[in-house]
């Protein structure tokens, strides 16, 4: 019985991913009618229609529907084939996928990419920087190697590394008469304006969630997209809001119209982690990228243990 080829199988997947046999042919860097034979091929070898072929696109018939979903599980074990024969004999060899969420990355990526660089100058080094649930979806479509994100999150199928615990601070307009109290406490927030990250930041909940705090009054519309938005925010006077010690200490610019204050009791906001798919050919390497920004941001930051 013959099987079908690979590159017939991301023909498949294509199709299912565009609706459209020219974008498909696109993204696979081949001509539409290269494209098109392959579709023709795989339903010849299966006996059944896989496609709709439609004016103005196409659609995946249920068979075809099935037939992609398994196609995009033998691709993904392909890569890691791939992936776990070239890295056999020596760590980060080969390419290497690297995430990050948007709170952590300008924080542990320029260092992390200087030092892997240096010691393995063969690697070829890809980075990514989403917001985690889509990091853990790469992570399990293999697509993604390792990411860097703040723990805790459950994410079945996913194993994660504990790096550093990563303490919160108050940001406040320089002159706020919280930057002059003794003894700050996330309770001497209660009344005041809280200004967060946008919905779907997890930052937003570890803040939410360690301080039992809810947005100011009539400031629930009010968020920004970035650390840095959230800073300019703080600085024209619109509130406060909880910075992690990592972006501070790390290259977060906040000028002079922020002021930065400790709690009296340290408020730990979330544990920063690395994360990799179980079972994964680069869980090695998943680790030791992880001790290696552990080893080079344990100076500056609170540690575990």
């Amino acid at each position: 019985m013959s099987l079908p080829t690979l590159r017939q199988l991301q023909f498949l997947v294509a199709l299912g991913e565009t609706g459209s046999f020219s974008r498909a042919a696109e993204a696979c860097h081949v001509t539409q009618p290269t494209l098109s034979a392959g579709i023709k091929e795989l339903e010849d070898l299966f006996g059944v229609s896989l496609a709709e072929r439609e004016s103005r696109g196409a659609t995946l018939t249920h068979a075809g529907e099935i037939a992609a979903a398994r196609a995009s599980a033998l691709i993904a074990d392909a890569h890691a084939l791939v992936q776990s024969v070239t890295s056999a004999g020596a760590l980060f060899s080969g390419s290497f996928h690297l995430g990050a969420i948007p709170t952590i990355a300008p924080f542990v990526l320029p260092q992390t990419v200087s030092v892997l660089t240096r010691r393995y100058p063969d690697l070829k080094l890809y980075l990514t920087e989403d917001r985690t649930s889509r990091l853990i979806d790469q992570l399990r479509a293999r697509t993604l190697d390792a990411a860097f994100i703040a723990l805790p999150w459950d994410a079945p199928g996913i194993e994660t590394l504990t790096l550093f615990d990563d303490e919160f601070l108050l940001a406040a307009p320089a002159g706020h008469p919280l930057t002059r109290k003794n003894g700050l406490s996330p309770e001497d927030l209660k009344d005041e304006d809280l200004l967060l990250l946008d919905d779907g930041h997890c930052l937003r909940e570890h803040a939410l969630s360690v301080c039992r705090l809810k947005p100011g009054p009539g400031r629930e519309q009010v968020s920004a997209t970035s650390l840095g938005t959230l800073v300019n925010m703080v600085a024209g006077g619109l509130g406060v809001s909880l910075i992690p010690r990592l972006a501070t200490d790390h290259g977060l610019a906040l000028g002079p119209d922020v002021a930065l204050r400790a709690f009296v009791t340290p408020v730990i906001g979330r544990h920063i982690g690395i994360a990799w798919k179980s079972g994964s050919p680069r869980a090695a390497e998943a680790r030791e990228l992880g001790e290696l920004v552990r080893d080079q941001l344990r100076p500056r930051a609170a540690t575990t243990g």
